[in-house]
C-alpha cells in the first residue's frame, strides 16, 4: 500500500497559485477544420447573429480580414461610429505611452496612416521613404513652382502636413528609444 506523502498546501505561505487545482482545465480547440490550436477568438457565424465560431489568433485574423465594419456607411456616418465606440476606450490612447494600449500592433497611428496614405507610402515604409516621397511630390507642386494655382498649394500643404506628422511620430519614436 502506498504511503500518503505530505500535501504541499499546507502553513504559510501558500506553495500552490490561488485558484490551482489539480483538475484538468478544458481547452476549446480552434473551429477550423485540421487547425489543433487553442480556439480562444470569438467571431460572428454571421452579421447580427449571436452564434459564434472560435478560432485561433491565427483563424481568426483571416476570417476577420474579409469583414468590413464600416460596409455601407459614408465616410462621416463611419467617423462618428468610429469617435462613438473610442469614447470608451479613451483610457487605452492615454497609456499609449506605455506601448500596451496603441491601435492595432502599436507600430502606427490612425493620423499616421492618413499621412502615409497622402504621400501614397505603404503602411510599413521606413522614415527615410517618407522623406524621400515628400520632397519628390513637393517639389511637383510646390507654390514657388506653380505660382497662382490654388490646387498645387492646397496639395502642398497637405503634403506639408502629413510630412510633419510622420517627422513628429519618427523623433517620438527616437526618444523612447
Amino acid at each position: 500500500m502506498a504511503r500518503q506523502g505530505r500535501s504541499a498546501d499546507w502553513g504559510f505561505p501558500r506553495w500552490r497559485g490561488y485558484g490551482a487545482s489539480s483538475e484538468a482545465a478544458t481547452v476549446r480547440l480552434c473551429d477550423r477544420h485540421g487547425c489543433d490550436a487553442k480556439g480562444d477568438c470569438p467571431a460572428p457565424k454571421s452579421p447580427n447573429n449571436p452564434d459564434r465560431w472560435y478560432f485561433c489568433e491565427r483563424h481568426a485574423a483571416e476570417y476577420n480580414s474579409g469583414w468590413n465594419y464600416f460596409e455601407g456607411l459614408d465616410k462621416e456616418e463611419a467617423e462618428l461610429r468610429e469617435k462613438a465606440e473610442r469614447g470608451d476606450t479613451e483610457g487605452y490612447r492615454e497609456a499609449a505611452w506605455a506601448a500596451w494600449g496603441g491601435p492595432g500592433d502599436g507600430t502606427r497611428s490612425r493620423d499616421e496612416m492618413r499621412a502615409l496614405e497622402a504621400l501614397g507610402l505603404e503602411s510599413d515604409a521606413d522614415f527615410e521613404a517618407v522623406r524621400k516621397a515628400w520632397r519628390t511630390r513637393a517639389k511637383e507642386v510646390h507654390p514657388d513652382l506653380r505660382p497662382g494655382d490654388k490646387a498645387a498649394a492646397a496639395e502642398f500643404l497637405k503634403l506639408q502636413t502629413a510630412y510633419e506628422v510622420l517627422r513628429a511620430a519618427e523623433d517620438r519614436r527616437a526618444w523612447k528609444g
